[in-house]
C-alpha cells in the first residue's frame, strides 16, 4: 500500500459514515474523498463500501483495511505525542488529565505551571474515561484508586485524598447531627448508585448504613456534591475543598479508612522530557498542602 492519504481517507469514511463527514473532519473537498476511494478501490479490486442514500458502510474487505488504518492512525498519534514531548525547555502543550472531581486541585495547580513557565499552554482534559497516555492523548494523568496497571506507565503516589462526612447547613438545622453510627439510620444520605462501589468511604457507608436510607444516588462526584449542597442528605466529599464551604458542616472527621491513594502517572516515552519532569516536581510541591485543611 504506496498511498497512506487513500487509506486514511477509507478510514474516515467508515468511522463517519458519510463522506461528507469525513471531508470535514480531512478539511478536504468531498470531491476527493469520493476520488480517493475509487482509486483505492480500483486498486485494490474490491468493492471498500456499499453506497446507499444514508451513506457509505463498509464492506468486508473494508472493514479489514480500516482496522489496519486504526491501528497506524494510533501509532501515528503516539508518535506525535513523542514528538511534542521534545526539547530542552519548558514550553508547547502539556496535557494532563484527571476526574472531574480533582479540578478544584488541578486548575489552580495548572494555572500556576503556566504562571512560571509562561511558554506552556495547558489542556487539561477531564472525563470518566481513562485518556491513553501510549497513544499519546496526555502527557500526565492524575488518578485515584488503586495503582494502575497499564504497561509501560511510569506510576508514581502523589498523596493520599482525605475524605470526610458532610452535610449543608440547612439539612443540619433541619434534621440535626447524627451522634454516631446508632443515628445514621434517622438520616438521608447522599451516595453512588452503584452499591458495589470501590470507594473506601462507600464501602463502609454499605456496612454501617442501610441501602434504602441512601435516598439520593448518583453516577457523578460533582452531582453527588451539588445534592449535598441542596440539602438532599449527609456525604462524603474531599476535605481540602469542602472545608472551604461556609455552606457545608462537618459531621465526622476523615478516616484512614476513607481516604483515597492519588497516582501521577506518565508513559515511559514522555516521562523524561523536560516539561514533563517540570511538571511532576511542580505538582508534587503543590501536592504537600493538598492535605492541609
Amino acid at each position: 500500500m504506496d498511498n497512506w492519504d487513500e487509506v486514511r481517507t477509507a478510514f474516515q469514511v467508515a468511522k463517519m459514515g458519510t463522506v461528507s463527514g469525513a471531508a470535514d473532519v480531512l478539511g478536504v473537498h468531498h470531491a476527493t474523498v469520493i476520488r480517493h476511494i475509487d482509486a483505492l478501490e480500483n486498486r485494490l479490486g474490491v468493492k471498500l463500501f456499499q453506497r446507499h442514500p444514508r451513506g457509505y458502510t463498509a464492506t468486508e474487505a473494508g472493514e479489514d483495511l480500516c482496522r489496519v488504518a486504526q491501528a497506524t492512525d494510533e501509532q501515528f498519534s503516539q508518535l506525535a505525542g513523542r514528538v511534542k514531548g521534545q526539547g530542552d525547555k519548558v514550553s508547547g502543550e502539556l496535557v494532563v488529565t484527571s476526574l472531574n472531581s480533582l479540578a478544584p486541585l488541578m486548575s489552580p495547580t495548572l494555572a500556576a505551571f503556566q504562571e512560571r513557565y509562561p511558554d506552556i499552554t495547558v489542556r487539561y482534559l477531564t472525563g470518566e474515561r481513562l485518556f491513553r497516555l501510549e497513544y499519546g492523548e496526555a502527557h500526565v494523568a492524575l488518578r485515584v484508586g488503586s495503582a494502575p496497571e497499564q504497561p509501560d506507565n511510569v506510576v508514581q503516589e502523589l498523596t493520599q485524598q482525605k475524605v470526610a462526612m458532610y452535610a449543608s447547613r440547612d439539612y443540619v438545622d433541619q434534621h440535626g447531627k447524627p451522634q454516631g453510627p446508632e443515628d445514621y439510620p434517622k438520616h438521608r444520605f447522599v451516595a453512588h448508585d452503584q452499591e458495589n462501589s470501590r470507594a473506601p468511604f462507600f464501602k463502609w457507608l454499605a456496612a454501617n448504613v442501610p441501602r434504602e436510607k441512601v435516598t439520593f444516588r448518583a453516577t457523578d462526584n460533582r452531582a453527588m456534591e451539588l445534592a449535598i449542597l441542596a440539602d438532599a442528605g449527609i456525604g462524603f466529599l474531599p476535605q481540602n475543598s469542602a472545608s472551604k464551604n461556609d455552606a457545608l458542616v462537618q459531621l465526622a472527621p476523615p478516616l484512614d479508612d476513607w481516604s483515597i491513594p492519588m497516582w501521577l502517572v506518565t508513559h515511559v516515552d514522555l516521562h523524561r522530557t523536560v516539561k514533563v519532569q517540570a511538571f511532576l516536581k511542580f505538582v508534587k510541591e503543590q501536592a504537600k498542602g493538598w492535605a492541609l485543611a
